[in-house]
């Protein structure tokens, strides 16, 4: 069971964004979530959105940090990825 964490690359609200996801289950992503302080808003149906401010923070509480196309793979191969199609 992993927490993995991307890059801080996704631009909005005057900051950059990464995500954080479990490669196991929601539930290990919810404590780890709430241990790290992140609001349930942050939440997005497979993965919270957290500012760059935070990166680091995250990286020492465990959070392993993977590129892009590895931190897909991952999240798809757990079967917890949600669809963009599924997202509206």
């Amino acid at each position: 069971m992993t927490v993995l964490i991307d890059q801080p690359i996704w631009p909005a609200h005057d900051t950059l964004w990464a995500h954080i996801v479990s490669d196991a289950s929601l539930e290990e992503l919810h404590e780890f979530a709430a241990r790290a302080g992140i609001p349930k808003r942050g939440f997005d149906r497979d993965h919270y959105d957290v500012p760059a401010r935070m990166w680091g923070e995250l990286v020492a509480l465990g959070a392993q940090p993977v590129g892009v196309r590895e931190f897909v793979k991952r999240l798809e191969a757990s079967g917890l990825r949600v669809p963009q199609r599924d997202r509206h």
